[in-house]
């Protein structure tokens, strides 16, 4: 089968983001031919004006919708493209220059119906912006799974960095309602008709993170909050594994609480770690200022997580709440299915 890319770019208010996106695209390596959808989801800051100075250069499709969610986005961006392949990502991306090559390759040898790619630190980047995206896929962390474990034999692709064929996008129908989560919550639906996932190491993209603690705390805590969610949805997709921020976090309170009382062998394992993992981000970032950032990035990653999933745990699988009516903000978005299929 010829595969026909089309890129899907949702946007909100990031006007920025998307010129650098675009400028990658013009640096991408290959003969393979393409379209880019983007999906204005009803921002008061627009990148028509941006857009249009591409125009020449790209094959560029831009719509302007009002504003549902980065989920109803992507259907939308799927439903309106030519393509009979899609690859999802998220407005905040640069694209390397052998991406395309590595997605073309790798799907020509071993094809499926959907794919995910891993994301890295551009050397543009922040020192903060370095510092979490260690926090987040670092295999010290619980971020390695994302992006750099080859042996998962089902992988979660994020909608960051994700390839959807048209067939498999007809027959799920999209991204759901909650969000953050659509992109697990997708990927479980997926396998549950029979599709296939994996990862494709070389197709990484320069993944923006956040440019603030307390925007990445909010981040990883909502993280936190839809996996118990994506539990009672799906049960056999339940892991040990996804209790180990909370554990974690606990743990470390619990060891300075020793530690007061003078047992004093827990804080000090928790500080072997903590070594540990500054001296990985020295090799890795070959910068003091980054990996000192490394250590409070995965605090806040631990507490964030843990913290949302141990109260999103406690109300759904102990109160029996409602996610729908008790927490109203994680699933606020209508998906308008009948719009497209």
């Amino acid at each position: 089968m010829l595969l026909q890319y089309s890129f899907i770019i949702p946007v909100f208010n990031r006007p920025d983001e998307i010129q650098e996106l675009l400028q990658s695209f013009e640096t991408l390596e290959g003969d393979m031919s393409y379209e880019i959808v983007i999906v204005e989801d009803g921002s008061t800051q627009t990148s028509r004006d941006v857009v249009e100075t591409f125009t020449k250069k790209l094959n560029i499709s831009y719509f302007f919708k009002e504003n549902s969610g980065p989920g109803d986005s992507r259907n939308f961006g799927m439903k309106h493209a030519k393509g009979n392949y899609f690859i999802i990502l998220d407005s905040d991306c640069i694209l390397s220059k052998q991406y395309l090559i590595e997605v073309e390759k790798s799907l020509k040898i071993d094809f499926v119906d959907c794919f995910g790619g891993p994301d890295a630190a551009h050397d543009s980047f922040s020192n903060l912006q370095k510092a979490i995206n260690f926090s987040m896929t670092s295999f010290v962390t619980t971020g390695g799974i994302r992006g750099h474990k080859k042996s998962i034999n089902k992988f979660q692709p994020r909608s960051f960095n994700m390839g959807l064929s048209k067939k498999a996008f007809e027959d799920s129908k999209g991204f759901g309602r909650i969000h953050p989560g659509e992109d697990p919550d997708l990927s479980i639906r997926l396998w549950n008709l029979g599709y296939k996932t994996k990862l494709v190491p070389e197709a990484f993209v320069y993944h923006k993170r956040r440019v603030s603690w307390k925007g990445f705390y909010k981040q990883v805590f909502k993280f936190g909050m839809v996996r118990p969610i994506l539990n009672t949805w799906f049960p056999s997709t339940k892991k040990a594994t996804y209790w180990f921020p909370t554990l974690f976090s606990l743990g470390l309170i619990t060891a300075i609480l020793l530690f007061a009382f003078g047992f004093k062998w827990l804080l000090i394992g928790y500080g072997l770690y903590f070594v540990i993992a500054f001296i990985l981000a020295l090799f890795v970032a070959k910068s003091v200022i980054v990996s000192i950032l490394v250590m409070p990035a995965i605090l806040i990653q631990f507490f964030g997580y843990g913290y949302g999933f141990l109260k999103s745990t406690f109300a759904v699988s102990i109160l029996n709440k409602n996610p729908e009516t008790h927490f109203p903000n994680l699933l606020r978005y209508k998906i308008k299915f009948n719009d497209f299929f």
